[in-house]
Parts: structure tokens; C-alpha cells; sequence
């Protein structure tokens, strides 16, 4: 599935419009980005866990030369399954 099949469940399930559901879907992404940007998780009881981690720094190696690159440290976004979409999924 993606955004624009996503987009008209949404608003067939909602009863909105193609346009309103796709701002609420914007909106919502945004505020868990800017919520992650800052530190802080986003937990949607049922759903999951967003949050983010640190990957820590690393020895690369560029496959084209094969000399050693240094990998720095960087922030990742995770995501933790709830129980009840671990429950739906299986």
C-alpha cells in the first residue's frame, strides 16, 4: 500500500474528504518527526512505539577501493510493535 491508497481508506473510513485526509496524515507524520527530532518517543497505545536510538560510530570500507572509511555516529528512528498489531498481524 502506499500513500495514495492509504490516503482514500482513510477518507473512505472517516468520511473526509481525499484532501483533508491527506493534511491529517501530513499533520500526523510531521508531529512524529518533530517529536523524534527532539528526543522524545511518540506511543500510541496498541499500535507501537516510535522512538529513536543511536548508531554508534563504525569502521566502513569503501568496496570500490577497499580502504577503511570511519562511519560517524548518527540518530535512527526505530519502531516498536504494540501487542494488539502484533495480535492483528498474526
Amino acid at each position: 500500500m502506499n500513500k495514495a491508497q492509504l490516503i482514500d481508506l482513510v477518507s473512505a473510513k472517516t468520511k473526509t474528504t481525499k484532501s483533508q485526509s491527506e493534511q491529517i496524515l501530513d499533520a500526523t507524520i510531521k508531529v512524529i518527526q518533530d517529536a523524534l527530532k527532539k528526543g522524545d518517543e511518540v506511543k500510541l497505545v496498541g499500535f507501537g512505539t516510535f522512538s529513536r536510538s543511536v548508531r554508534k560510530p563504525r569502521q566502513g570500507r569503501n568496496p570500490k577501493t577497499g580502504e577503511t572509511v570511519k562511519i560517524p555516529s548518527a540518530y535512527v528512528p526505530r519502531f516498536k510493535p504494540g501487542k494488539d498489531l502484533k495480535d492483528a498481524v498474526n
